[in-house]
């Protein structure tokens, strides 16, 4: 019966278009501009229809999608009070090409019984609306293909029909499920909270594996100890050279990047300057074979992390070693065994002695001295080569304070072969000693005590920009942890961390002696200058102008009196100073103080002095925090005295 009405329904649904052409342009003008924010039009399913109903395409079950907007109700009332005498037109176009999805009840059954009334379900069957502007046809879902191809399969009760489309929002067009969603109809509110809630969690469950590989780093980094060792010494005694064969032979360079740098090399006639190229990274130190920065690499060994700093041996450059050694653990002071090389270095005017003293000065806490280049030519791994460069400078070395045997070592080796370095030299090279290697040695030295309580300490070396102002320096003392916050001395700017790299592998947390690169967040990169501290917020390190300190005279041709000024080195930064007054002099071998005031000091005395600087900086007690309380006075390309600060007056 269904399939003999079917036809006619829509041609009788077709041919009463024209007379609703008011209703349908009423409609047409609404969709063109489609209220999303409006109360969603909920359908009725209870059309209580007379059992004469002429028209079969209207009944109890029919589809229908009305205007969604603000006079969605009135419209659906007047729709339904004269739904009996015609039908429904969706829009103004002709329901023939896309037909309206229509389930066919038989007449018996309206008058058997009519449908009991059943409450609005808003997502079950609709068409959905036209795209704004009106005019186009609406596209076919797929439950309005099914019930037009085969009207008669689809003759089932309201209800089944209610459960097939509710079950689930993929058999919905997409805009009526959206709008559902925008809209908030109490009924579906609750299962969409519970479906988010769902996915949140999911999204949780998912961000947690993303940290785990970081805390992975972190701990695995945290297990070994951070050692810092500085490569220092006179110009071109090969100390880039021997960190580039440390590297290569702890398989931190690989072998092609080797192969690529003595090919470049060679063809500038500098072959053998191709290990020193690891370390000296810009092309003005490879052009001209001078290190002008504090180069940076790392390398392990099975119990300790070391990291690299390649220290400038020129006399010009000797501020930015200050500033490398100031960060060191552990000092290498390389020296040429090649005639003429060792003599030229270690005579007043060479850079071997300043550098020792220096090193001495920032506290270091072993000297290892590497007698370099024995298998040059002029000596052969000659014994007695060997031995006279370290009776040269034993007294030296004696004299700044360091105990041959206890934190001072001799080795010889040759950096260019990489003999002596990583295994034993051979018998048949070197009869003569059979002392270590110089890697197994550093990681054989007893541990540093350190302790990662306290306040965060960390003077700023460098900075620069990269999404952010990043720092870089050794951490003095304290942690410091991802998003944490910490204030930048002497400014008082408070930053938060950002980012974090213990040798440039990336972790959540870094601990005392790691040589690290922190982004902040809070602060720009012009506000940061080298010689600034990064140091907790609750206990922040302490800034002066004037000081007093006590004073080592190392070499200076005149005399010092109040009113004398020089540069001062302490810890990262530098800065101009003037001797405000002479306190009193000290004697070297019994410490006592002298009661008269001094007119002035010279060459070799002690002195404590008041001194004042330029501007303010961050400094310690050197009783209290040694690293923030020493420091060196140079005047005229020279470091002219060494001291450590008693107490910051203001």
């Amino acid at each position: 019966m269904a399939n003999s009405v079917a036809p006619d329904s829509w041609e009788q649904q077709a041919d009463n278009c024209d007379t609703n052409t008011a209703d349908s342009n009423f409609l047409e003008g609404k969709f063109s501009t489609l209220n999303v924010n409006a109360a969603e039009f909920v359908p009725s399913f209870c059309i209580n229809s007379a059992p004469e109903a002429t028209t079969p395409c209207v009944n109890s079950s029919v589809v229908n999608t009305v205007d969604i907007n603000t006079t969605g109700t009135t419209t659906l009332n007047k729709i339904n009070d004269d739904h009996d005498d015609k039908p429904i037109v969706v829009d103004n176009t002709i329901t023939d090409d896309v037909p309206v999805a229509t389930t066919f009840v038989p007449p018996e059954t309206h008058h058997a019984a009519p449908v009991p009334a059943l409450p609005p379900d808003p997502v079950a069957d609709k068409v959905e609306e036209p795209p704004a502007g009106g005019g186009g046809e609406p596209p076919v879902s797929s439950t309005t293909t099914t019930s037009t191809v085969a009207p008669a399969a689809v003759v089932t009760s309201v209800a089944s029909d209610q459960d097939a489309n509710n079950s689930s929002p993929e058999h919905q067009p997409a805009d009526s499920w959206e709008e559902a969603a925008v809209d908030a109809d109490p009924l579906i509110t609750p299962d969409n909270e519970e479906a988010d809630i769902e996915e949140d969690e999911e999204a949780e469950v998912i961000k947690i594996p993303k940290k785990k590989p970081i805390k992975i780093i972190e701990d695995s980094k945290s297990k070994k100890e951070h050692v810092n060792v500085v490569f220092i010494g006179h110009v071109d005694a090969g100390k880039s050279t021997i960190g580039g064969q440390i590297m290569a032979l702890t398989g931190m360079v690989d072998k092609r990047t080797l192969e690529k740098y003595e090919r470049e090399a060679k063809e500038r006639s500098r072959e053998t300057w191709y290990l020193s190229w690891a370390l000296d990274t810009n092309s003005e130190e490879r052009e001209k074979g001078k290190t002008v920065e504090v180069g940076r690499a790392y390398f392990e060994t099975d119990r300790k992390h070391f990291t690299i700093l390649d220290a400038p041996g020129h006399k010009s450059f000797v501020p930015n070693m200050i500033g490398g050694t100031a960060q060191s653990d552990l000092a290498v002071l390389v020296i040429s065994a090649r005639k003429g090389e060792f003599e030229t270095g270690f005579d007043r005017g060479g850079q071997t002695r300043e550098h020792a003293m220096l090193a001495k000065t920032a506290g270091v806490k072993h000297l290892v001295v590497l007698v370099n280049k024995m298998d040059d030519p002029t000596v052969e791994w000659d014994q007695g080569r060997y031995d006279e460069c370290k009776d040269k400078i034993l007294p030296y070395l004696k004299k700044l304070g360091f105990i041959h045997g206890k934190d001072l070592t001799f080795m010889p080796v040759s950096g260019q072969l990489g003999i002596g370095l990583k295994d034993p030299i051979p018998k048949e090279l070197c009869t003569w000693y059979d002392g270590p290697a110089f890697i197994p040695f550093i990681d054989a030295l007893p541990s540093l005590n350190r302790t990662s309580s306290g306040p965060f300490i960390m003077p700023i070396v460098d900075k620069y920009k990269d999404m952010g102002t990043v720092v870089m320096g050794k951490v003095e003392a304290g942690e410091a942890k991802k998003g944490q916050a910490l204030l930048v001395m002497p400014n008082r700017t408070t930053v938060f961390v950002d980012q974090l790299w213990s040798d440039d592998e990336e972790v959540t947390a870094v601990g005392p002696g790691e040589n690290v690169k922190i982004k902040l967040k809070g602060i720009e990169e012009e506000d940061v200058s080298p010689g600034f501290v990064l140091c907790d917020n609750n206990l922040p390190i302490k800034t002066g102008k004037i000081f007093d300190a006590q004073v080592v005279i190392l070499e200076h041709k005149s005399i010092i009196c109040a009113g004398y000024s020089a540069v001062m080195h302490i810890h990262c930064a530098a800065e101009e100073v003037t001797v405000k007054a002479l306190i009193c002099l000290v004697d070297k071998k019994t410490g006592e103080k002298s009661k008269s005031r001094p007119r002035f000091v010279k060459q070799d005395q002690v002195a404590i002095m008041r001194i004042e600087c330029a501007g303010v900086i961050c400094l310690e007690q050197f009783k209290l925090f040694p690293q923030m309380g020493r420091f060196t006075l140079r005047d005229e390309n020279k470091t002219i005295a060494i001291g450590k600060v008693l107490k910051v007056i203001e």
